[in-house]
Formats: structure tokens, sequence, C-alpha cells
């Protein structure tokens, strides 16, 4: 007598492994551009960069901090990356959208009248204290190259920890170049860290891989 095997499905229990490899990277809360990593020499700080790469590069990070979010008192500056952001402004700064239309209305007829301090006190800093100072209304002169976290109001300079430097304008509105670093700018403030416009950004992120690469 033949037997009919019956045959049953079995059900096998799933489970689920984690994906190998990958950990989430955290970044600021302020600024999503800005990673935060464990410091590879510290373990009571960690390191803003950035870089996303893993384990980060301490020679290129923007500085440490004891908490986050940073403030100035938790922050200390990675005193090698002033260089490399000054070079990365010096070479590109003039290309920057945001930087050619504040030249061509600098040099307009009504330029004469941007560039006044703001109300706090002091002048800024860089080439020219006052925008206005050596030029504008069809004349030239310089302009400042700011921070973005707290931009000054519309025919004021901002803040001399915000401003990166300066580049001279013809009075044409033309970038002629000539950067100066400010010597005045502050990574991390009250008001922020590093704010720059997505321009530069992508060229000093570009700066940056080829630095990590070895590719100076």
């Amino acid at each position: 007598m033949l037997c009919r095997a019956t045959l049953r499905a079995v059900r096998l229990p799933v489970v689920s492994k984690p994906f190998l490899g990958v950990r989430a990277v955290s970044t600021l809360p302020s600024n999503p551009h800005i990673y935060v990593f464990e410091h590879p020499l510290d373990a009571t700080r960690s390191l803003l960069t950035l870089l996303p790469t893993e384990p980060p590069n301490v020679q290129l990070a923007l500085g440490a901090t004891t908490s986050v979010p940073p403030t100035p008192d938790s922050f200390t500056e990675n005193r090698q990356f002033h260089p490399i952001l000054q070079s990365v402004l010096a070479t590109h700064a003039i290309n920057d959208p945001s930087v050619k239309q504040q030249a061509a209305a600098f040099a307009s007829p009504g330029g004469f009248n941007l560039g006044q301090p703001n109300k706090r006190g002091g002048d800024g800093a860089g080439a020219a204290n006052q925008q206005a100072g050596m030029g504008g209304a069809n004349k030239g002169g310089w302009i400042h190259v700011s921070d973005q976290r707290n931009p000054p109001d519309w025919g004021r300079i901002a803040w001399p920890e915000d401003i990166f430097g300066s580049v001279e304008v013809d009075g044409d509105g033309s970038l002629i170049g000539n950067w100066q670093d400010s010597g005045t700018y502050r990574i991390l403030t009250r008001e922020g860290i590093l704010g720059l416009t997505p321009y530069l950004r992508e060229k000093l992120v570009r700066r940056l891989k080829e630095l990590e690469s070895g590719n100076n």
C-alpha cells in the first residue's frame, strides 16, 4: 500500500542582522554640514569636522569641544584649520555669487552709503575699516566677506569676529582680488559656528578631501 507523504510548509524564523560596516554619523543640530565624532586622542572631547570620514583626521578638523552643541567656552579651535580656510577664500571668494552681488552693489551710485559700522561699535576689520571708506559710488575700494551665521543689516558691515577677510573691487563692480585676511575671524561665537555660502563650502570641502587623500 502506497502512502502519500504529506508535505507541510515549515516557516523558519527570520532573524534580522544588523548591517555591518555602516554607523550613523552625527551632525550639529545648528549646522548639518558639520560632523561630530569622538575625539580619537581624547575621550572627554568631541571632534567637529566638515568631512564624514571615520576615523576623523584631527589636523583637518575645525576643532574640539567638551560639550555638544559647542559653546565659545567649550570649543578649542584647530590652529591648522584657519590657514586652509584662508587659502580657499583667497582663491575662490571672488567667484562666489554672493560676493559678486555685494561688489556690484558697492560700486553702484548708492554704494557710498554701504559699509557703515554696526551700532554695537567697532568698524570691522580687513583692508578697509569701512567698506565705503576707500571707494563705493563708482570709485572702487574693498568689500568684506563675512560668515553667514549672523548676517548684518543691509548697508552695515559684519562684526569683526564674523569677517573672513576683504577683497578689492574696481569702479565697475568687478572683483580684482588681492585677498586680505581680517585677522579677527573666529570659527565659533555665541551666534553660531562656521557658516559658509554653498559655493565656498563646496570649495573648502573639496580642498579638505584633497589634503585627506594626500594630494597637497
